[in-house]
């Protein structure tokens, strides 16, 4: 898989799990990728490996998210550009293989896919004031 794709899979796990508990992460989990279909072995621990330590980090992710998107709480945001968000600030603040340009971009094109109308200048904004 290519970066984007890796990236765009990311994202796509975080958006189902926000509307599944705890107990049914695993469950969920399995059932994308069973669903993905043929995964190399090093794209799905990669692909596992960052969604976890993203999740781990959400508590802080989602305060400064919050900080930084004026007059957007979490809960007022679309869930697509919430997930986007939340994995671009991973990639700016927490992965240092990744320049912040190349994240700061794919957030905006997954915002272009993915989020509302309005998505991608929203994640933009949001991600100006963070970097």
């Amino acid at each position: 898989m290519t970066r984007r794709e890796l990236r765009e899979n990311i994202f796509k796990l975080l958006f189902i799990l926000e509307f599944h508990n705890e107990d049914e992460y695993f469950d969920q989990e399995a059932l994308y990728f069973e669903e993905l279909g043929p995964v190399e072995e090093k794209d799905e621990l990669y692909i596992k490996n960052k969604l976890s330590m993203i999740l781990e980090k959400i508590p802080e992710i989602d305060e400064k998210l919050e900080e930084n998107s004026q007059g957007w709480s979490l809960s007022r945001m679309g869930s697509a550009e919430k997930n986007i968000l939340r994995l671009a600030y991973y990639e700016l603040k927490f992965d240092e293989d990744i320049p912040d340009k190349v994240a700061i971009n794919e957030a905006i094109e997954l915002a272009k896919e993915f989020g509302q109308e309005d998505g991608a200048s929203f994640v933009n904004g949001v991600l100006a004031k963070l970097v």
